[in-house]
């Protein structure tokens, strides 16, 4: 996938049907089948925010044009006035004019990100995924973890293409900001941020453990 960061507010983004097929998806599917549409969308952004830190918040404006070969996306954050009564689309008119939009696209993720984002305030929580390359990896952080980093955590362990894969979830109602950013700094000692999304690794990955990964593993390999 290209990302190309125009400013501070808008990232544009192509990828090709062979990168989509890649991925696991159809390309047929990508249009009508709209959980699979959804779950494609959020993988991009999901690497989107990996690769340029573009932080999904406030309104968003997507366009979505359908080429040849692939997808086109263009994703920019709306700024939003103090009294929320009004937005601006930070981005030149140029741009605008150059971009087509596909309806059926664009209509799909306009409803489904702010779905999602409504349902992210609500449940008031931040995933990550860890990828790690040997199973030791693991054991060792677990060892490492103290109880009080991984009590409140919810946790699951894949295995996919012969990598190990840690998804994990923070509710803020037990970890702060500076708490969060600990635990993953202990993490990232042992392993790396993947892109990849649960949703990905609960379909074609293989579960090992469905719930907490640091306390079973610390209990039966110490």
């Amino acid at each position: 996938m290209e990302i190309e960061r125009i400013n501070d507010n808008t990232v544009k983004f192509y990828i090709s049907y062979g990168d989509i097929e890649e991925r696991g998806f159809d390309r047929e599917e990508i249009w009508y089948n709209r959980e699979r549409s959804e779950e494609l969308f959020w993988e991009m952004m999901d690497e989107v925010h990996q690769e340029e830190n573009f932080t999904i918040e406030g309104p968003l404006w997507i366009q979505v044009q359908a080429l040849d070969k692939g997808l086109e996306v263009l994703v920019t954050r709306a700024q939003v006035t103090k009294d929320g009564q009004k937005f601006e689309l930070p981005i030149p008119e140029d741009k605008i004019k150059d971009l087509p939009v596909d309806e059926r696209i664009e209509d799909f993720l306009d409803e489904h990100f702010q779905l999602k984002q409504d349902q992210n305030e609500d449940e008031g929580s931040l995933e990550f995924t860890i990828k790690f390359k040997e199973f030791e990896d693991v054991i060792s952080l677990s060892k490492k973890m103290s109880v009080s980093d991984y009590e409140h955590l919810s946790t699951k362990l894949f295995s996919f293409e012969g990598t190990y894969y840690v998804h994990i979830e923070f509710s803020d109602e037990y970890f702060t900001e500076e708490e969060i950013d600990n635990v993953l700094s202990i993490m990232l000692e042992y392993g790396n941020e993947s892109s990849l999304t649960v949703h990905r690794l609960i379909e074609y990955g293989t579960t090992i453990m469905d719930e907490d990964v640091f306390k079973t593993t610390a209990k039966h390999f110490s």
